[in-house]
């Protein structure tokens, strides 16, 4: 395995997962519609416009909510010089500008990169990271981050949040539709049909959408190992970071897919059914494919 391998398997299969999305929301509204007589483009256009909508306003202010809900803290280059020699370096490095640098004062180590695009982008540690990780892999997961912003994650993720969302507005209507006088127009099947889709797609939605957002998380080391040519530095990162138990104080369940690794610690499932609902792959399978390039 090699740093360009990893990094084009991983942005393939977020593909594969993204197109399958689109198929399994198209199918929902075609069952729905159908099931309760309307015209299914109509249907469609509707959930999307709305969930759209709300997704734009998320968007545009979502870096200012999770700064504020972090307690982060902007650094600057006097305060925290080599930090920011780190990220500035960093920066040249992948071609995009240096994003705007913020402190969480906390002793769990983790980080997060957050913003619409490189030119609107933030990046924030926490005290125990600096505390804790030598330069180097300092470096690796700055690097990390900086892949996020440069492979504009977050712009894929508010596309699948419109989906997501698009396919609960969907479910939710249709339960409500189908108890109203005269829309009961489809076949029993479809009915049954619409019914248990209702129950179970914005179930099988989250799972995808943690699912791509778990293929991110490896595209970020790949691309991130890649920036350093040393992916042993944010292995070793990721082996220190998994080691301190203690979670991130202010860590909440909106914000806890943007860290680095799962800021909760305790909460991370190894079986199959749990493991479907993390938002991070396991730190193990990371630090190996790591050490594997």
């Amino acid at each position: 395995m090699n740093l360009y391998s990893e990094v084009s398997r991983n942005v393939r299969k977020t593909w594969i997962i993204l197109g399958l999305f689109i198929i399994f929301l198209s199918a929902i509204a075609y069952v729905y519609a159908s099931a309760s007589g309307y015209n299914t483009s109509l249907y469609l256009l509707f959930a999307a416009t709305l969930s759209t909508i709300m997704s734009i306003s998320s968007y545009y202010f979502s870096d200012k909510i999770v700064l504020a809900t972090s307690g982060a803290k902007p650094v600057t280059k006097e305060s925290h010089a080599e930090l920011f020699n780190v990220l500035e370096n960093l920066s040249i490095g992948s071609g995009i500008p240096m994003p705007k640098l913020y402190l969480i004062h906390d002793s769990s180590p983790n980080a997060f990169a957050t913003g619409r695009d490189p030119e609107h982008a933030v990046v924030a540690v926490t005290t125990g990271l600096l505390e804790k990780l030598t330069r180097t892999e300092l470096e690796g997961v700055l690097a990390h981050e900086l892949s996020h912003i440069k492979n504009f994650d977050i712009r894929l993720m508010a596309v699948v949040a419109v989906i997501v969302g698009s396919i609960a507005f969907l479910a939710d209507v249709y339960l409500r539709s189908m108890w109203a006088k005269g829309n009961r127009k489809g076949s029993g099947v479809l009915l049954l049909a619409g019914l248990v889709l209702s129950l179970l797609s914005p179930i099988i939605a989250t799972v995808m959408q943690l699912a791509i957002s778990r293929k991110r998380e490896f595209l970020a080391d790949a691309s991130g190992a890649l920036l350093t040519r040393y992916p042993d530095g944010l292995a070793s990162a990721l082996e220190k970071i998994a080691a301190d138990k203690k979670p991130l104080d202010k860590a909440n369940n909106a914000t806890a897919h943007l860290y680095i690794s799962n800021p909760f610690k305790n909460k991370a499932g190894t079986h199959l059914f749990t493991s479907l609902f993390n938002t991070h792959p396991p730190i193990e399978e990371r630090i190996r494919i790591l050490r594997s390039m």
